[in-house]
């Protein structure tokens, strides 16, 4: 099969499309110095063979996406086994090529046993950030309104792409006897173990339905004290269960992102009729107040958040009926978001709904802590007017902000995720640290904020915007927690941006994510990572950056001038997002503004030190600080037109990195969503023929309002590199446009996926961000033989069988062969053989002496694209003991080392030499 997809209609330039996470597998051995590190390995027959890799020890249940990787490059999320350690990638999703640096990774970390051990961290430096002042209002305190705790479970409903039918059930915590509609808060868990064994220590499973002897775990009861506090105050709350789309989440592109919107839609529209029809409620909705669907918060835990965050999209800008599972009206208004260690695989934030996202210093799942995204990933994208706020909790984990995922609080086995290892104690994150929360410190810190954000987004109460803006304010509620916060939207203008329109000189503009070191921001031998860079679908991405600055001296400005003046008029400060490496202190800079006259002033001095970080810790995190523009104002500078931003280190030496610059005023703004343009990505399946050339093309369907643009990436499906293009996207139309040439041949090969990410840039969204066409393989299986060449030999020789098949084919072959004991007579031993052969082959020694069948030998052989066949070789050694014959068997097999019972078991002689 030849397939070539070309980019032909994304701004007008022609090339090749480009893929990186489905594909076919290429040159791979089953042997260690053939390329497979431990625990890897293919298995299958020919037509379902799959890159498998078996963890040492098990994988705890997680938000992550468990990912193969070949260094930088992306190869597939693989399926989970239910024994926990087992992952299994089809070789049509494995990439072809440069299967070389095999790797597993889940947020950036490194799962298998090939990650470099991990170094003992310094201590070092490791200080909790300065208490910040009390906040004049606290959401952390109860309020005055007594409360009614109760569930519902309604009938499950089928989702589109589901088998099994998911829950409706859910957990209602209200406030009794509260007069007139209250705001209402929805929770959402994230991805966990959806069933246990009572009284076992850790049988867990991800199963749906529960089998006989498992109860459910309760998730959705994970979060009753969030909303004990928010009913005490005046909000309805209710938090629903998704153990059916955990169990089931696995198999759509897009991780169940969409599942969960339709889930979350299907709990909200069930309320709209219950506040329509009271009589018709559940008793415990009958019991609590009334509900006010216009006033709606959803909160969101590890994918739950990304779930969130496509049901507010959703409800604003329409998901294609035929992958939604709600197609009734939008009978709600969701007003803002909480996200608490939320992932966003797609990088698809809401940019016109407001949000506030929890990132866990400590977090030992979604370690890279990829939710900073829905603060960055909205810049420029939408008004602007929402606002978007990041909360570092300093020593909080992913699981205790639930305590269902607590252990000592959990009904079923629970777990630290960021671990305990006793060998390896981390400053920052090990229980007992002095940065590490407890986990009712933990869960505190989390209600408070998640409180706030209600009394914000809800309430309309500027009073506690200083809590989650970057104003540096605290809630006493929360201590003694560290929290920190910045922000992007509400009242700020302007905006210094990394963007392609910038010049900098004095520093380098930097790329979040290239795989040249003297372009990426940070190198891959950091210490540490960065939220701010966070990988996606590309080894490569534009428009994602930073400004970095590197000094050994003071005094030297780094200047960034953006592509026309701005205007910071109606701002009373400039607001900076800074990060420095964790746990360094000292680093200090003038900041200084210039006008379109070249009236150049500084505004003041910031000074900002690193946050406690580990080499397991994402800490290399934007702080904001804050300078007045009094300073420009008395000297008369023009604010409507400033060309330029002065940073200049006053501290000997450092590194730093400039994410933005807004200019900053009190308040928030009346946020009202914009009509766009929708952009999702479909995918098409197509036989490849046996002759001829035909044209496919991607299947991308643009909705909404308006124009907007679109930053689309072509995925290579051989070398996994990506060529991107910027798309002006109006509803209906065809602008990206993107054939996949399919050439049909009679050779035998893989399923190919030739694929396209897209990323909204400017006045867009974009719900489904991958899809493609997958051309599938339609030619027979070759038929394999395995033959004698040399089965009767003298001791010295070489014993040879051929493996081979009937026809060539487009793709390597991997067919298993087994030494099986014999059935009669003398055994080859594992000394009649050449030792490092056998090193080779089975990784085992001579010694002690044994027959041949006992030595694990499980040979995969290759049939390279093109050829015919492949020798078995047996390299015998010479003794100078008299023997009789001796003779060993050999078989095809299964993908689990079974004999095939269709085909014969061949033998091999080994004769004394005279």
């Amino acid at each position: 099969m030849t397939a070539v997809a070309v980019l032909a209609a994304l701004a007008g330039s022609p090339g090749l499309a480009q893929a990186q996470q489905q594909s076919h597998a290429g040159s791979l051995s089953a042997t260690n110095d053939n390329g497979l590190p431990p625990g890897w390995r293919i298995d299958g027959a020919r037509g379902s063979r799959e890159l498998v890799w078996r963890a040492p020890k098990t994988v705890p249940m997680g938000d992550a996406r468990v990912e193969f990787r070949t260094g930088n490059r992306l190869l597939g999320v693989p399926k989970p086994a239910k024994d926990g350690r087992t992952f299994r990638l089809a070789l049509d999703k494995a990439a072809s090529t440069e299967l070389t640096d095999l790797q597993v990774t889940a947020a950036g970390r490194r799962l298998d046993a090939a990650a470099d051990e991990p170094r003992a961290s310094d201590a070092r430096g490791v200080r909790l950030p300065a208490q910040a002042p009390a906040n004049g209002v606290d959401p952390g305190k109860p309020g005055s309104y007594r409360t009614v705790t109760g569930e519902y479970d309604l009938d499950p409903i089928r989702l589109p792409g589901f088998a099994t039918p998911v829950e409706m059930r859910a957990q209602v915590v209200a406030p009794k006897g509260a007069t007139g509609s209250r705001p209402l808060a929805l929770f959402l868990h994230g991805r966990h173990a959806t069933c246990y064994k009572p009284g076992s220590e850790d049988d867990v499973n991800i199963d749906w339905p529960c089998a006989d002897g498992y109860k459910p775990i309760p998730s959705d009861k994970g979060y009753l004290r969030d909303q004990k506090l928010l009913a005490s105050q005046g909000y309805v709350t209710v938090s629903i269960s998704a153990n059916g789309i955990n169990a089931q989440d696995w198999q759509p592109e897009d991780a169940g992102a969409q599942a969960r919107s339709s889930l979350v839609r299907q709990h909200l529209a069930r309320w709209a009729d219950w506040t329509a029809h009271p009589s018709t409620a559940p008793a415990v909705v009958r019991e609590a107040a009334r509900a006010d669907l216009s006033r709606v918060l959803l909160v969101g835990h590890s994918r739950g958040g990304e779930g969130v965050n496509r049901a507010a999209m959703d409800s604003l800008y329409p998901p294609p009926a035929a992958e939604d599972g709600y197609r009734g009206p939008v009978r709600w208004k969701v007003r803002g978001t909480v996200l608490i260690g939320p992932t966003i695989f797609g990088q698809n934030p809401v940019a016109d709904v407001p949000s506030v996202a929890l990132l866990p210093g400590c977090d030992g799942d979604v370690s890279d802590l990829q939710g900073e995204d829905f603060v960055d990933g909205t810049r420029g994208v939408g008004k602007g007017t929402a606002l978007h706020s990041a909360v570092y909790v300093v020593g909080a984990n992913h699981n205790y902000f639930n305590s269902e995922w607590t252990p000592g609080q959990a009904e079923a086995p629970a777990e630290d995720d960021f671990g305990t290892d006793p060998e390896q104690r981390d400053p920052v994150c090990s229980p007992g640290a002095a940065t590490r929360l407890t986990a009712a410190q933990q869960h505190k810190a989390g209600s408070t904020y998640i409180a706030a954000a209600a009394r914000l987004f809800l309430a309309d109460d500027d009073r506690v915007l200083p809590l989650l803006d970057g104003s540096g304010r605290r809630a006493p509620s929360a201590d003694p927690a560290r929290v920190l916060t910045h922000a992007v939207g509400g009242h700020r203008s302007g905006g210094f941006l990394p963007d392609a329109g910038v010049k900098v000189s004095g520093a380098r503009l930097c790329s979040a994510i290239d795989p040249n070191p003297a372009v990426a921001c940070l190198s891959q031998e950091t210490s540490g990572s960065s939220p701010h860079f966070a990988s996606w679908e590309t080894e490569k991405e534009t428009g994602r950056g930073a400004v970095a600055l590197k000094w050994s001296a003071p005094g030297r400005a780094a200047r960034v001038t953006p592509a026309k003046p701005l205007s910071l008029h109606s701002s009373q400060k400039l607001a900076l997002r800074v990060f420095v490496p964790p746990n360094t202190t000292g680093t200090k800079f003038d900041v200084a503004v210039t006008d379109s006259s070249n009236r150049r002033v500084t505004l003041g001095q910031v000074a900002v030190a690193g946050l406690p970080g580990s080499e397991r810790t994402a800490s290399y995190w934007a702080q904001e600080l804050r300078v007045p523009l009094t300073a420009a104002t008395r000297a008369g500078l023009d604010l409507r037109h400033v060309k330029s931003l002065d940073l200049t280190p006053r501290s000997r030496s450092g590194r730093a990195w400039l994410m933005d610059a807004w200019g900053w005023a009190p308040g928030t703004p009346a946020v009202k969503a914009a009509a766009l343009p929708r952009v999702d990505v479909g995918r098409t399946i197509v036989k490849e023929g046996d002759s001829g050339t035909r044209t496919y093309r991607i299947p991308v369907k643009i909705s909404g309002h308006g124009s907007g643009q679109v930053r689309v990436y072509v995925l290579d499906p051989a070398t996994g590199r990506s060529k991107s293009s910027l798309v002006t996207v109006r509803p209906g139309g065809h602008a990206i446009d993107v054939p996949v040439v399919v050439k049909g041949d009679t050779n035998y090969g893989e399923d190919v996926e030739h694929d396209i990410a897209v990323k909204a840039v400017h006045n867009s969204v974009v719900g489904q961000h991958r899809g493609g066409v997958t051309v599938e393989n339609d030619d027979p299986e070759p038929v394999v033989t395995l033959s004698p060449v040399a089965d009767r030999v003298t001791e010295g020789e070489t014993l040879t069988w051929r493996l081979s098949i009937d026809a060539p084919t487009a793709v390597d072959l991997w067919e298993p062969v087994r030494v099986l004991p014999v059935t009669e007579g003398t055994e080859l031993s594992t000394k009649d053989v050449d030792p490092q052969w056998l090193k080779d082959n089975s990784g085992d020694v001579p010694d002690p002496e044994r027959p041949l069948s006992d030595a694990s030998l499980w040979v995969w052989m290759n049939i390279p694209p093109g050829s015919t066949s492949v020798d078995f070789v047996v390299p015998t050694v010479q003794d100078q003991v008299a023997e009789p014959a001796e003779s060993m068997r050999l078989a095809l097999t299964d993908r689990n080392a079974v004999p095939l019972p269709d085909r014969p078991v061949l033998t091999g002689t080994v004769l004394d030499r005279p």
